[in-house]
């Protein structure tokens, strides 16, 4: 067993086979996806209410529904998701390591800070916020937002793709 504390370093081929076992695994898992879409009838098409709602961390008063991702029709390298955030609230600064994010306005008004800029969004209006950079977005209208949140490389909501702060 290779411990670093006795300064010793795996050998070449040790790395070697454990990258060829991961690859193996990735396959083997892209290949199950593909057969589970085969066996299902509508793989393709998804609406909100096919999918189950969830709350995100770093967020508050918002639902999500993933309507695209590796789950619902496969995909794995891109996530779409609808956003229903409720007046005040939304996105606590956060940002997402490796991950870039698009949100695409379809009802309601926020505004969203990247970079050290802000701006209101309303309907027809969309945001990007690159990899690794802090971002905000806030409710500001008296009724609710919806808005698509696309990611990519997909997000899949887990804690520790997200930096609070």
């Amino acid at each position: 067993n290779y411990k670093p504390s006795q300064g010793l370093s795996p050998s070449r081929s040790l790395i070697r086979g454990l990258i060829w076992i991961n690859r193996l695994e990735y396959a083997k898992r892209q290949a199950e996806t593909a057969m589970a879409r085969q066996n299902s009838a509508s793989t393709y098409f998804v609406n909100q209410q096919s999918v189950a709602p969830y709350h995100p961390a770093n967020h508050t008063g918002t639902t999500n529904y993933r309507l695209i991702g590796p789950e619902t029709v496969g995909a794995n390298r891109i996530e779409v998701v609808l956003g229903v955030v409720e007046k005040g609230k939304g996105a606590l600064p956060h940002s997402h390591p490796g991950i870039e994010q698009v949100c695409y306005m379809l009802e309601g008004r926020a505004r969203a800070e990247v970079g050290g800029q802000a701006r209101e969004l309303g309907p027809g209006d969309c945001c990007f916020f690159p990899a690794d950079m802090r971002h905000v977005f806030t409710v500001i209208s008296d009724t609710p937002v919806k808005v698509l949140v696309i990611y990519s490389p997909p997000y899949g909501e887990s804690p520790e793709k997200a930096i609070a702060g």
